[in-house]
């Protein structure tokens, strides 16, 4: 017997949610959770509390600072020290740019304190140039016939690269003369450099620990390349002298000091609010996705290969920034500070500090970095055990890389995570995943 259509049953649908459901929220299918507006609609500092924390303890750092220097008079703080904690913001720097590549795109980069170095020579060269000049004037000045510019420029090449056996201006020191050329160079070199790299890497999809060798190999070429006489940069000698300011001989140290520590201060400032702009809006979520998904963020549009070049040549050029405010204050640098082994170092900060939280990147840059001065600058005390003296010089990089070993063993959160159990992060109500509240108040407590 067969039922007519109007009486045959209707099959329940399968799989879809009620209609009910769809008009939960007063913005129709497809709307955000209340909550979620509510959330994106707050202010920058609002969404991001840690900005204004991290800005007030930087302040609060600059002001002891600047009171407590030699420059005004007090005296309560060496000289030394405060270049100690201007090198120390500076490498705070690196690190931010290392946990965007890393802590928030999934990029393990063993090679980005070879862009920070690149920095440290563009400006080193202007320095080392600029004042030798100056005193090579200043010794042409007393003949009874003035100088010529090709006397001049005769002299300079002499003083720099007599050391090295030689009495022609390489053609890398063409704008060494120049400091505006030589102030775009540090932005330009390392650019251009990682953009090469990350071009023909990325095109080829090239991922994970293969990436890693690939950036430790070119920090290595790099390097070696640089310790050849021939390379332009005086070999093995590197540059020095680089904390004598061209135009300033009677400036002393104690100013000097000071102002490279303003300078470092205001470019960390700058650097954290950029970068937590930049992680805290879509592009940011979008940098998280391809970290945790690569394929799916492709498969839905997203030009992947694209993000990860914008990351890693714009964090490249924020490295060679923090090198040329770093090397100033160093007085040197040479070869030696781009090899791979510094590569290692910025990594284990970032992990010890907490990756993918930025204020974690500078605890853990600032802790280690200085712990390491007190430990490697005879401060700590040996620990004689009859058979065996402990001394922490030989000693500092086993206890830098059992912590390392515990940190990702043991608290892989870092440093960083110690602040998420004090002060949760405030989500509004925000999914993380397909359904309502996916994992959102768990994740948030973890």
């Amino acid at each position: 017997m067969t039922l007519p259509l109007s009486e045959m049953p209707t099959p329940a649908p399968q799989n879809l949610a009620p209609l009910s459901s769809f008009q939960k929220y007063p913005g129709g299918p497809g709307a955000a959770p209340p909550a979620l507006s509510a959330f994106a609609n707050r202010s920058f500092l609002a969404r991001n509390p840690s900005v204004f924390w991290f800005l007030l303890a930087l302040a609060v750092l600059t002001a002891v600072v600047t009171l407590l220097s030699p420059a005004l008079g007090l005296d309560a703080m060496s000289t030394s020290f405060i270049k100690t904690l201007g090198k120390t913001l500076c490498l705070c720097i690196v690190a931010l740019a290392m946990d965007v590549v890393w802590g928030y795109t999934g990029i393990l980069s063993l090679g980005h304190m070879a862009f920070f170095g690149l920095g440290g020579y563009m400006i080193g060269q202007w320095l080392m140039y600029a004042r030798t000049e100056e005193i090579v004037v200043a010794s042409l000045a007393e003949g009874a016939i003035p100088p010529m510019a090709s006397e001049i420029a005769q002299g300079v090449t002499t003083q720099i690269f007599g050391v090295v056996g030689s009495s022609d201006l390489p053609l890398i020191w063409s704008f060494a003369h120049s400091a505006p050329l030589q102030m775009a160079l540090i932005v330009l070199v390392p650019g251009v450099l990682a953009l090469i790299f990350g071009w023909l890497a990325f095109r080829s999809r090239v991922t994970g620990v293969y990436l890693s060798i690939l950036t430790q190999a070119m920090t290595l070429a790099l390097s070696l390349y640089l310790f050849q006489n021939d390379s332009g940069l005086r070999g093995n000698n590197g540059l020095s002298g680089l904390q004598n300011l061209p135009g300033l001989p009677e400036a002393s140290q104690d100013d000097v000091s000071l102002w490279f520590f303003w300078a470092s201060a205001l470019g960390l400032a700058l650097t954290y609010l950029l970068l937590a702009w930049v992680t805290s809006g879509k592009f940011g979520s979008v940098l998280r996705a391809i970290r945790d998904d690569e394929a799916r963020v492709r498969f839905l549009g997203y030009p992947v290969e694209g993000y990860k070049l914008f990351v890693f040549a714009a964090t490249a050029v924020i490295c060679g920034l923090a090198g040329a405010l770093y090397y100033p204050q160093a007085g040197i640098i040479n070869p030696a500070e781009l090899a791979p082994i510094a590569s290692i170092y910025l990594a284990v900060w970032v992990a010890i500090g907490g990756r993918g939280r930025l204020y974690g990147a500078v605890i853990g840059a600032a802790f280690v970095s200085l712990l390491s001065t007190w430990f490697t600058g005879g401060r700590a005390p040996s620990i004689p055990l009859g058979f065996y003296t402990i001394d922490w010089v030989d000693w500092w990089q086993v206890l830098l890389g059992l912590a390392f070993v515990c940190v990702t063993l043991f608290a892989p959160k870092g440093i960083g995570g110690l602040f998420d159990r004090i002060a949760p992060p405030d989500r509004q109500g925000a999914p993380l995943g397909p359904n309502d509240g996916a994992l959102m108040e768990q994740e948030a407590k973890e």
